[in-house]
């Protein structure tokens, strides 16, 4: 079996940060799983990754005499996995738009380099490829069915035991070991419904399939989740949620609105925190843009909050439609917030904003992650000082 590398294009890098300041592309959870899981499950090996610098003490690279490199915004499906086994040596697949998908090597291939050794075969069926931000809400409904079906067809589901709970189309309802369910609705009519390990579904609550919650994550008491929703690991969630996806180790433990967004990890919103996801007059949403620096248009007339690992909010803080909050802010105070709050950022609207200190923002990051009995080490902290010193000029622009 060849080496598996999962790759960092880096302009779709550029277009999927601020997630991707902290982890790799393909670190990114869309479904049950994240890129990285879903491609080790589809072909039954370890991997790799190629990413920047300054992740790859935490994320490292493994090569051989024998090795393929995959797209790491690319998700896996059967007939892709297939024809990437079956890649003859010095051979990239590209997509009809020229892509890079995957490549085979017996050297170490970096994608600066191009493919200009190589033969290209072209890529016709159709695939899931996560280019922008935006694509991991708008594609989450379909990678959670999609990871169901691989999960169910060689797995069993353990039994719901609670009277109180109500299944709709039970069959399309998976529940791992240790999970608890009480006394709620599970609508799985239009979409499956996967409950990880020891995950909690608290009194109450009402869920409408698509939907995953990843293992030990709670919902609280009378927590109503709507289609194509994500709760990743080790989360608590509360209120309302819809089309949404939370990576994992974040909170939105309280009442409050969140649609079409996506969270990163160690996230935390305070009580009655909302965002908006549609605008006003019924028009496209744009949002910022760290390839050009600019609002960029998404074609979608819905879109929430994107929000990059460690950030929090104060409690009833109200996002805008489609705004863009960087890794470790702390974002509070009265009106609406900024459509674009740079990383290491502190204050709000209406208080303005300053730098948030590093050697203060790294105390708070690290006593976070100790409460869940995590460990933050020096790679953590070099990585987010990594990012502090990158984002600078946005703070200072």
């Amino acid at each position: 079996m060849p080496d598996i590398i999962l790759f960092d294009d880096p302009v779709l890098r550029t277009q999927l940060l601020p997630f991707t300041y902290t982890r790799p592309v393909s670190g990114i959870r869309i479904g049950i799983n994240t890129i990285a899981e879903k491609w080790m499950d589809w072909l039954q090996t370890p991997i790799s990754f190629l990413t920047e610098r300054y992740l790859s003490p935490k994320f490292r690279i493994h090569t051989s005499a024998d090795n393929v490199f995959i797209n790491g915004s690319l998700c896996p499906d059967a007939n892709l996995a297939v024809t990437i086994h079956e890649l003859p040596f010095n051979t990239a697949l590209i997509s009809a738009q020229n892509e890079i998908l995957a490549v085979r090597t017996a050297t170490r291939w970096n994608p600066s380099v191009g493919l200009d050794d190589f033969t290209t075969i072209s890529y016709s069926e159709p695939f899931t490829m996560v280019r922008n931000v935006w694509d991991i809400f708008a594609f989450n409904g379909g990678q959670i069915k999609a990871d169901f079906e691989r999960i169910v067809s060689s797995r069993q589901s353990a039994d719901l035991t609670d009277p109180y709970t109500c299944c709709y189309n039970s069959e399309n309802i998976f529940i791992e070991e240790g999970a608890v369910v009480k006394a709620s609705v599970l609508n799985a009519e239009n979409g499956p419904i996967y409950i990880g390990r020891n995950a909690l579904i608290q009194e109450g609550s009402m869920i409408q399939g698509p939907f995953a919650i990843g293992e030990s994550s709670v919902l609280a008491q009378g927590t109503k989740i709507r289609p194509n929703t994500t709760v990743g690991p080790f989360c608590k969630v509360g209120g309302e949620v819809s089309n949404c996806v939370i990576f994992g180790y974040s909170n939105k433990g309280h009442d409050g609105y969140l649609g079409n967004s996506v969270l990163g990890e160690w996230c935390n919103l305070g009580a009655n925190t909302n965002n908006s996801n549609l605008k006003n007059d019924h028009s496209v949403v744009k949002l910022h843009s760290y390839v050009s620096d600019t609002l960029a248009d998404t074609a979608l007339l819905f879109c929430g909050l994107m929000m990059g690992d460690y950030s929090k909010a104060g409690i009833s803080t109200m996002f805008n439609t489609g705004t863009v909050v960087g890794v470790s802010v702390n974002v509070f105070g009265a009106g609406f917030q900024a459509k674009h709050v740079p990383s290491f950022s502190w204050g709000g609207a209406a208080e303005g904003f300053s730098e948030y200190r590093f050697q203060k923002a790294l105390t708070v990051a690290r006593d976070t992650v100790s409460r869940r009995n995590v460990a933050f080490d020096e790679t953590e902290e070099s990585i987010l000082k990594s990012v502090f010193e990158q984002t600078q000029e946005q703070r200072l622009a």
